[in-house]
């Protein structure tokens, strides 16, 4: 039906359903460009599905795409069904002149390089690339002489010079912003007879030189690349700057200038992986930016849980099909990995699924998620009044629903969980928190398609039309508790709720959707019961686990910690009364002193030394000096 079994994930974790020879959208292999496949009805001869082994191979050239990360292949769940895969290396070619690149990281920055010797004719190239919106990128000066290069605007190129003759400018205007971060050429030449000046395929702009008049170009300071004097300089990557024929070695001279980076690799090259969770990144000239666009998460490197607070009798409603929006349109942009283009509306149907959310709940049972369609099809993640979880797919062809269950925990705790459901074809992946995933099958009788989606349902199903019994009776009162990150394919409802997007046409809301963060990552082990949890404060009877026998002697652990508390609460008394006793008596206490004799009848204490002491005055007329003690 067009949709690939087999696919390869590239930069910025996104899913590729071309091939080796093939070109991006294609959807074919190169036997299927050259039309030479095994079977002809095919676009790859894997796709034959012959006992014989064939091959398609080729060469993935898109740079934008690579490196290949990841190499997905399916329809190997039948018997003498195989697979070889292999991926080669990444190979680099090219002229080394044409990739010799600078980055300017500030607006001060420059490069420059001796005189630009171009009297009567100049020939200059370079392509560059940028996010910013105006700046120079070239500018050599002489007594009233010069030539300049510089982005004017964001769609405007400006070749200016004077050669004795006053000022001529040469502007380039581009219907398309060349800010955008892509490569442009930008091609400029002056002679004695005419300058031109073309950027990208854009229409040549030329204008004649005067037939009488100055023709040299008379210059003499150094050639300054990348800024001009008293001007914003440029932000940004120029690569394969020729003047005259002479490739400037950009690289060379920015590993020993201030400002300016060697290369042009980008910061996604060694930062892209910080964009998290599906995130894109974008390259800017002084860094880069994460577009969560795409995800269902927020914060510079989407990582941030965009999350609502669902009172009972709320509920939200997202429509894939919108007034204005074709069907088929909307549901090959968002719901589909890849579209054929003559698909039609009734044949709208999704192979396979990709679901993921976090909630917390302590109300049971209640309707989580729930996706409907135009037909009996629907998909359903549901609490039910243990508290256990359970996934419901009906895609037809069997007399009831088929149920995931995942009786052995308490999901309705008031801790965050996470659900992660992943269905491709009659196989399904299911993954609670951070517990190992476990596969599930469709029954053989089940149709594998779900076919004309229609609305996707948070905290409660408002449907026309006949709903699954069990699901109408969890219906009511609803769902109480936080949703986060909630994600189906391409779609991610909550965000698009909470967040103005060009999505949020499709959402309706009943109730006040109140943003929340919903809590911390999902525990990896549920909590205790309250029978079991000795740490519980009405668990004072209860037996405490250890190495699976109770404890035999009924210790109250609850009566160990105040204990324990208690004993350091006296502790730090004691210690307090200890200090403040020493402080209050650090300047009292007995003491003892020598006196000197006949001190009760000495008019003085330095006339009892003097009396006491025979060698004083010996000492005093000895040294006539004065010891200050």
């Amino acid at each position: 039906e067009g949709n690939p079994y087999t696919w390869w994930v590239g930069k910025a974790n996104e899913k590729h359903y071309y091939w080796g020879g093939s070109g991006p959208g294609i959807q074919k292999c190169a036997c299927g460009i050259e039309r030479n496949c095994t079977d002809p009805k095919y676009y790859c001869n894997c796709d034959a599905d012959y006992k014989q082994w064939k091959k398609d191979t080729g060469m993935l050239t898109y740079k934008e795409h690579l490196p290949v990360s990841q190499v997905v292949v399916g329809d190997l769940d039948r018997p003498g069904s195989e697979a070889k895969v292999s991926v080669g290396p990444v190979r680099c070619q090219g002229d080394r002149n044409y990739w010799n690149a600078a980055s300017f990281v500030t607006s001060s920055s420059y490069l420059h390089f001796s005189t630009f010797q171009g009297e009567t004719s100049a020939d200059i190239s370079f392509y560059f690339k940028t996010s910013a919106s105006d700046g120079v990128f070239l500018e050599n000066l002489g007594n009233t002489d010069f030539i300049k290069l510089e982005l004017k605007s964001a769609t405007e190129v400006s070749f200016s010079f004077d050669v004795g003759n006053g000022p001529v400018e040469i502007v380039v205007r581009s219907p398309n912003p060349l800010n955008d971060d892509q490569w442009h050429r930008v091609n400029a030449e002056r002679n004695v007879k005419q300058a031109s000046l073309q950027v990208d395929q854009l229409p040549l702009e030329v204008r004649k030189a005067p037939t009488e008049g100055h023709t040299r170009l008379e210059l003499y300071s150094q050639l300054y690349v990348g800024a001009a004097g008293g001007q914003r300089g440029f932000l940004g990557c120029i690569r394969s700057l020729r003047m005259n024929g002479v490739t400037l070695d950009l690289e060379e001279r920015a590993k020993v200038t201030p400002g300016v980076k060697p290369g042009c690799s980008g910061h996604c090259t060694s930062y892209g992986m910080y964009c998290a969770n599906g995130g894109k990144c974008v390259e800017k000239y002084n860094g880069y930016s994460c577009d969560c666009s795409r995800t269902a998460y927020d914060g510079p490197f989407c990582i941030k849980d965009v999350g609502a607070f669902f009172e009972e009798g709320m509920w939200l409603r997202y429509n894939f099909h919108s007034p204005g929006t074709s069907m088929k349109d909307l549901v090959s942009r968002t719901l589909l990995s890849s579209a054929d283009p003559e698909i039609t509306v009734p044949d709208l149907s999704l192979n396979k699924e990709e679901l993921s959310f976090s909630f917390s709940t302590t109300k049971a049972p209640c309707v989580l998620l729930y996706v409907s369609s135009y037909t009996p099809d629907f998909m359903a993640v549901l609490v039910k009044p243990t508290g256990s979880l359970q996934i419901r797919y009906n895609l037809g062809g069997t007399k009831e629903p088929y149920n995931i269950d995942i009786d052995h925990r308490n999901m309705a705790n008031g801790q965050p969980h996470t659900v992660n459901v992943t269905r491709n074809g009659r196989d399904i992946i299911l993954q609670l928190d951070h517990y190992p995933p476990t596969s599930y099958s469709l029954p053989a009788t089940s149709d594998i398609q779900f076919n004309s989606p229609k609305a996707l349902f948070l905290g409660k199903v408002i449907e026309i039309g006949k709903i699954d019994q069990d699901i109408y009776k969890y219906n009511t009162p609803g769902f109480t508790g936080c949703l986060s990150r909630v994600q189906f394919n391409q779609i991610a409802p909550l965000k698009a709720a909470l967040r103005p997007t060009n999505a949020s046409s499709h959402v309706h809301i009943q109730g006040e959707l109140v943003e929340s963060n919903c809590g911390a990552s999902p525990l990896t082990i549920p909590p205790m019961s309250a029978a079991t949890d000795p740490w519980h404060l009405d668990s004072a009877s209860a037996d405490f686990p250890y190495n699976g026998q109770a404890i035999g002697d009924g210790v109250n652990r609850n009566s160990a910690i105040i204990g324990g508390v208690i004993a350091v609460v006296i502790f730090t008394i004691l210690c307090t009364l200890v200090f403040l006793i020493r402080y209050m008596f650090r300047h009292k206490g007995t003491y003892h002193t020598n006196e000197a004799k006949g001190a009760e009848s000495a008019e003085s204490a330095d006339a009892a030394i003097m009396n006491n002491d025979p060698n004083f005055t010996e000492t005093i007329d000895e040294s006539k000096k004065e010891w200050l003690i």
